[in-house]
């Protein structure tokens, strides 16, 4: 079992107090400070009304000392409650912060199988709203909890001090709060735990329908897409409806306990003061019904808590739940680092099934030595994007081994093994930012010349110099702005300047006309030279120059050789270029 499942929820969210000890320990003080003004102020109202104001004491002075006193002790409360309110929170901010930097730090190291089966709209409420509720719990959970329970025991200490039997009363109505309390607490967490699932599924909705936007327009189907958008939006609103009955239900309760107090208080005292004389001056009573406030507020705090507890925790669960999934491929202990390789790869034995089941490779033999240009062709579904992912560890082999100049990729650490490799691939990702932003992430630390020189060198840079801003140049979401040929380019450009030794084009050209394709097919086979490549091609024409043509379907490989040599074979790589050759009319 990980190590992380064996601590429980409370203590891991604990931990996160750890790096902010003393803002907690002023919030804290601040907050016993708090606590002690509510407790005290009563009994020194109840000495002013019993020492100097109805036995008429002529001498102002040690009344005006016992008011100054307590006009001293607001103003310290008043400025302890301002630091509990605004460090307070920024405690709670430091804690949010800590906790969205590591389940961002953990999405950065789990697989494409993971992502695989996770909608991009509830992986950002992981990071975003499920932590909102979580920083209300981690702010005013320990304060409000610390505070109501110092303040209820010494209300109650301050009031058994006025009558014992009085402040006995009231104790024992407790027991039926706390078990109204327990009654409530798992209905409050269960509805708000589903307003969070519901508010992840409405995220994602709202993700998947911005990215999907073109294509919904393109379909005339946006009366589908908002139908789909509100059947969310009514699950949202029915699971709200029932946080917020249950809520109503706990509060209204809560509120009928507090003030049906007063009123058993004042009919219990009311006995006393009438049947019997000196048990309670009306002095008391009145001193006893300022601690009412101070007695039932701790509780409604800690209803408050609860509130609070059940909606963070709901959060911090889910938060859990990210931060305990295991990534399926990491270091081995003992992995090496891959340095000033060659680019000889080797496929031995290689099988792969998805976590499903569905085997996809079987029993791969293939050796790619350094330098060379291999492609992969065959009908679609074949494996051959996914015999490339596993070069650098994309997804790991079920059976039998992969190794870069004799290495088993198990055997090296991932960021020296994907160092290594550059991929251009059909689907190009270019972040919203400048042209000059998404090149230089090929290699972070490149100057604007050796940005401008990969520029050149995949033929994008006259095009970047006729745009308004040049470099600086904003591309849009997903590179939108840019036309199909320049995302490929930049991309291209990108991998120029990370200048890896081994070079996959995963259908780098099948979505481009044909002008737009000769052209980009020049700065590949110029990105080519030097390296170890492997093509994936859907049109023939692009791999006829590769030094060896591997032809792969579901069963595995069905031809290997030249061009010429597979045409010589009539085999499937023959059936495949008579077909394209009808298609494209050669």
């Amino acid at each position: 079992m990980n190590k992380k499942r064996k601590q429980s929820v409370i203590v891991r969210f604990a931990g996160y107090y750890r790096n902010h000890i003393p803002l907690f320990m002023l919030d804290m003080f601040c907050a016993l400070i708090i606590s002690a003004v509510d407790v005290v102020y009563p009994l020194m109202a109840r000495n002013a009304l019993n020492e100097y104001i109805f036995p008429g004491v002529e001498n102002l002075k040690p009344f005006l000392i016992l008011i100054a006193a307590a006009v001293l002790m607001h103003i310290v409360r008043a400025i302890c409650n301002f630091i509990v309110t605004y460090l307070g929170h920024v405690l709670g901010v430091y804690i949010e912060a800590d906790m969205r930097h590591d389940v961002f730090s953990h999405l950065q190291k789990l697989g494409f199988s993971f992502y695989d089966k996770s909608r991009t709209g509830k992986l950002m409420a992981r990071c975003t709203t499920d932590l909102f509720d979580v920083v209300e719990l981690a702010h005013h959970g320990p304060e409000d909890l610390f505070i109501s329970i110092l303040t209820f025991i010494g209300a109650f200490i301050a009031m058994a001090s006025i009558n014992l039997k009085l402040s006995l009363m009231l104790m024992a109505t407790v027991p039926l709060m706390v078990a109204f309390v327990m009654y409530l607490r798992k209905r409050l967490n269960t509805t708000s735990r589903k307003v969070k699932e519901s508010v992840a599924a409405i995220n994602a909705d709202i993700e998947s329908a911005i990215s999907g936007a073109r294509v919904a327009k393109a379909f005339t189907n946006e009366e589908h897409e908002i139908e789909k958008f509100d059947n969310g939006n009514r699950n949202y609103i029915n699971a709200k409806s029932k946080n917020y009955k249950a809520m109503g239900q706990f509060m209204c309760g809560m509120e009928f306990f507090t003030t049906i107090l007063k009123v058993l208080v004042l009919g219990f005292a009311g006995v006393l003061i009438i049947l019997q004389k000196g048990e309670m001056t009306g002095n008391d009573l009145f001193v006893f019904l300022l601690y009412i406030t101070s007695f039932t507020t701790p509780i409604r705090k800690l209803a408050m808590f609860t509130e609070q507890y059940t909606a963070g925790m709901a959060g911090f669960r889910r938060f859990v739940e990210i931060m305990d999934t295991e990534p399926s491929i990491v270091d081995s202990p003992d992995a090496v680092t891959l340095e000033n390789i060659k680019g000889d790869i080797r496929f031995s034995n290689v099988t792969f099934a998805y976590d499903d089941g569905r085997k996809v490779l079987e029993s791969i033999d293939l050796n790619v030595p350094h330098g060379k240009t291999i492609a992969l062709v065959g009908p679609s579904g074949g494996g051959k994007t996914t015999l490339c992912h596993l070069i650098p560890r994309f997804y790991e082999v079920t059976e039998g081994s992969i190794t870069v100049d004799g290495h088993d990729v198990r055997d090296v650490t991932l960021r020296s093994l994907r160092g290594n490799i550059g991929i251009v691939q059909q689907d190009v990702f270019l972040f919203a930012a400048s042209i000059k932003e998404n090149i230089r992430y090929g290699r972070l630390n490149a100057t604007d010349d050796e940005i401008v020189a990969a520029a050149k060198a995949a033929e994008i840079h006259d095009d970047i110099m006729k745009m308004p801003d040049g470099y600086d140049t904003i591309v849009g979401e997903r590179g939108i702005t840019l036309s199909g040929g320049q995302k490929q380019r930049v991309s291209i450009a990108r991998i120029f300047l990370k200048n890896p030794p081994i070079l996959i084009l995963d259908e780098a050209t099948s979505a481009l006309d044909s002008a737009t394709e000769a052209r980009i097919t020049g700065a590949l086979e110029r990105l080519s030279k030097g390296r170890t490549t492997l093509i994936i091609a859907h049109r023939l024409s692009t791999v006829r120059n590769a030094d060896e043509i591997v032809v792969i379907d579901e069963t595995g490989i069905l031809e290997r050789g030249t061009h010429d040599e597979l045409i010589s074979k009539n085999g499937a790589y023959k059936l495949l270029n008579d077909a394209q050759n009808l298609l494209y009319g050669k």
